[in-house]
């Protein structure tokens, strides 16, 4: 199934290493959300990756896989996110850890489904940020020149500013939207609720929804609306 990701608008992100009840799954998938974004950033394991997408196939909602585990890798996602740390110290979250996923699996992938996520973390407290060394004392200028990089020169289907925990500067989020003329800007990080996320959908092409499903559901629930209405 080719999906249009540049329609989207609003995702919810579940992690796998965290608990989610039937009746809750049920109505995150039935929300109107454009899709499911499953991934994260520590206990992620291939029984628990295909656990939850068993669980999310019996939904129409488009399911992606954000591939942060060459072992967690599992087939039948409708598509696969490669995220690229452009701020990580540490080459493995660059270009080390998908060369090993390439050795491996390179000659099977189906390429139409498979899409590069540019990272640019910016919250340096977060799990992500440490795993990944991420050096996130940057200022605008920083962050611009990573988006440039991203965009134009490695042509990332998608841009994603990561605050993850916290809630970002939406001047930065806006200017780095402004930026782009290929890759679409996905933000993610401190949406607590419809507010934020309504704010965050005025600076940010897409709008990832994540932590506050597994914290205060309804709050999570009530973003769908409030981002289509922008």
């Amino acid at each position: 199934m080719l999906l249009d990701m540049k329609q989207w608008k609003h995702v919810f992100k579940l992690d796998p290493d965290r608990e989610l009840s039937d009746d809750q799954l049920d109505r995150l998938c039935l929300s109107g959300t454009d899709a499911i974004l499953v991934g994260g950033s520590s206990g992620v394991t291939y029984d628990n990756t295909v656990d939850l997408l068993a669980r999310i196939r019996r939904y129409e909602v488009p399911c992606v896989l954000e591939v942060s585990n060459q072992d967690a890798i599992v087939p039948g996602y409708d598509l696969f996110f490669i995220p690229i740390v452009l701020n990580a110290r540490d080459p493995q979250w660059i270009v080390g850890h998908h060369h090993q996923a390439l050795r491996e699996y390179g000659a099977i992938l189906d390429w139409q489904q498979v899409m590069t996520e540019g990272y640019i973390m910016l919250n340096g407290e977060s799990t992500a940020a440490l795993i990944t060394e991420a050096d996130t004392q940057l200022d605008t200028k920083d962050v611009e020149a990573y988006v440039r990089m991203a965009d134009r020169l490695f042509h990332c289907s998608i841009v994603y500013l990561e605050y993850s925990g916290v809630f970002g500067d939406m001047n930065i989020v806006s200017r780095a939207r402004d930026l782009l003329h290929h890759s679409r800007l996905f933000y993610g990080g401190g949406i607590d609720g419809p507010d934020k996320a309504r704010e965050a959908a005025k600076a940010a092409h897409t709008v990832v929804v994540g932590n506050v499903v597994y914290e205060q559901f309804e709050q999570a629930l009530a973003t769908v609306e409030a981002v289509k209405t922008i």
